[in-house]
């Protein structure tokens, strides 16, 4: 009697706990599709090929985001050149040819502090480092090392993660059989661990599109008439540009306001779902 009692109270526990994570699963999702659908409401009747492929007019209050959507591809695209073979590198050396010591375990320290550093912190760095004492000016190169640093600290924490939870029999298998140490790594860690890197990565990249301080320090420019022609030139920014046009233009149409916070929003979910077919073919190949 006391053991149903007590079996029928743990079951009850469990509903009620249940239904507490579902709660605050749905206070948390509920905000979110509630932002995305209001983002969506504003901004949709400014999307047109026009507002995509023109230039700004009329002082920003007409015309498209054409300079904006390409310095923010530019942006990503050098971001990534940078951040991600440093970042893997990094992952790889400090997972699987580091000794577990006081150095290591520092340096793993320092990588989460890194991490969390607000990105008005790295702006300056990239100001002071890049714009000035290298002297590479306000441009593509300078603001996409500044990302780069900003962005490498995510994708080693959890390119890290997923390399040390490929089991270590696949590595003793490997081994065995005559493989040497990297191509143990190159031909079966780094395939297995491929979906948690590359959630690393997307999360380093979408932090690195969104941002505005390090991009208003060292690569963005208020207004453009044309498109960047090298990676010395500045260019301007979805993020930076729906920053000006919200605070710094008079008069501006609400609907050119929400309507590049769209396109903001839909090539960083575009990312985010290429990523996440890449990502479920890896795990489908996955033997673990």
């Amino acid at each position: 009697m006391k053991s149903s009692n007590h079996l029928i109270r743990a079951k009850r526990i469990e509903k009620i706990g249940i239904s507490f994570l579902t709660g605050i699963t749905t206070l948390t999702i509920i905000p979110i599709i509630l932002i995305v659908g209001y983002i969506v409401y504003k901004g949709f009747p400014a999307l047109s090929w026009d507002f995509i492929s023109d230039f700004p007019q009329n002082g920003m209050r007409d015309g498209g985001i054409l300079p904006a959507i390409v310095g923010t591809i530019y942006l990503t695209l050098g971001t990534a050149l940078f951040a991600v073979p440093i970042g893997i590198g990094a992952a790889i050396y400090l997972s699987e040819y580091a000794n577990d010591n006081f150095w290591t375990r520092a340096i793993r320290i320092a990588i989460i502090n890194l991490a969390g550093i607000p990105s008005v912190v790295y702006g300056l760095f990239g100001l002071g480092l890049f714009v000035y004492f290298l002297n590479f000016g306000t441009s593509i190169l300078a603001g996409s090392l500044t990302l780069a640093i900003m962005t490498i600290p995510v994708i080693i924490s959890t390119a890290e993660e997923a390399i040390r939870a490929v089991p270590q029999s696949f590595r003793i298998v490997s081994v065995s059989l005559g493989g040497t140490k990297w191509q143990t790594i190159r031909r079966v860690v780094l395939p297995q661990a491929l979906p948690g890197i590359l959630t690393g990565v997307i999360l380093g990249l979408e932090r690195a599109a969104g941002e505005t301080a390090p991009i208003l320090f060292t690569v963005a420019a208020f207004f453009l008439p044309r498109l960047p022609s090298g990676i010395f030139d500045a260019t301007m920014a979805l993020p930076y540009h729906l920053f000006v046009i919200s605070t710094q233009v008079p008069g501006m149409p609400i609907k050119i306001q929400y309507g590049t916070a769209l396109v903001l929003l839909i090539f960083v979910l575009g990312m985010n779902f290429a990523a996440t077919i890449v990502r479920s073919r890896a795990r489908a190949k996955r033997e673990w």
